[in-house]
């Protein structure tokens, strides 16, 4: 087994850390947090005090931070320090123009590096199922492929440098703008007199099915468990989602792409936020479109 860095340790890092620690890997753990540190200790990661210390030594780096910003300075503190065998990790999400930054960086420092943000949510970081989009070279990507298959069900190469992050985020764009037409389609079944359950029963087993009707339901007591029989609490914060669907608007414009729906899908939930929702489960917005 290999000795892992891993920094950042928020709900998703905390977990994915955890597995990397159960498959037998030396996990050198790092953040901010003092109380995610002892998380991961307890989880059998040893807490280091700077992530310096974590990437002494370390054969895999392993970064899951909130913005892109955040992973530009954590590559400006360790690129120097890190073996050049080693391979860098990134599964945070950010913008696809500053993974493909980091990664030139490291390269021309002579090491290996990939994009490879997550999708699954919190559940999924926890029980090892994530999924992982990875941009970059295929000879790093098979570096990379071990660690990640420590993490999570589904290993997928996306292509060069920023793909993965590419990927990411056409994919939450797809599952933002579904979630609110579920969250729709429910508000007005409700509406018309129709039971949820018997919507559900309808709907899940026609053309209105998506991920977001049979895995995640909005509606609590409908479907298989989901954040809405929790009051929302848990899951996919609706700041995050905002926070995807802002860096796809961005890749859009870059890219010269039109997105009427993706458009109305972060203004709403931009307006979530802005009501004071925007630590609930991104699926929480059903309540709001109930109010509207």
């Amino acid at each position: 087994m290999a000795r892992v860095a891993f920094i950042g340790l928020g709900n998703m890092g905390g977990g994915m850390a955890a597995n990397l620690a159960k498959h037998g890997h030396d996990v050198r753990a790092f953040d901010l947090s003092a109380e995610a540190l002892a998380r991961a200790k307890d989880a059998g990661c040893l807490a280091t005090d700077s992530a310096a210390a974590a990437v002494d030594g370390a054969e895999a780096v392993i970064t899951m931070l909130p913005a892109g910003r955040h992973v530009a300075q954590v590559y400006d503190e360790i690129l120097s320090l890190v073996d050049a065998a080693a391979i860098l990790i990134d599964c945070s999400t950010i913008d696809v123009a500053t993974a493909r930054a980091v990664a030139e960086q490291a390269r021309a420092r002579g090491v290996a590096a990939v994009d490879s943000p997550v999708s699954g949510g919190i559940a999924a970081a926890t029980a090892g199922t994530l999924t992982f989009m990875v941009g970059g070279p295929a000879e790093s990507f098979e570096r990379a492929r071990p660690y990640l298959e420590a993490m999570g069900k589904a290993v997928v190469h996306a292509g060069a440098s920023g793909t993965g992050q590419a990927a990411k985020l056409c994919n939450n764009l797809i599952l933002g703008a579904t979630m609110i037409a579920t969250c729709e389609g429910f508000v007005l079944a409700e509406r018309l007199g129709l039971d949820p359950q018997v919507f559900y029963d309808i709907a899940s087993k026609a053309t209105a099915q998506s991920w977001s009707m049979t895995s995640y339901c909005p509606v609590p007591g409908v479907g298989p468990q989901s954040p809405a029989d929790n009051d929302y609490r848990g899951g996919f914060a609706g700041a995050l989602m905002l926070k995807d669907l802002e860096l796809a608007m961005a890749a859009a414009a870059d890219g010269g792409a039109t997105l009427p729906l993706g458009e109305n899908a972060r203004d709403l939930y931009r307006a979530f936020g802005e009501g004071g929702h925007g630590g609930e489960d991104f699926s929480g917005i059903i309540r709001m479109l109930r109010g509207a």
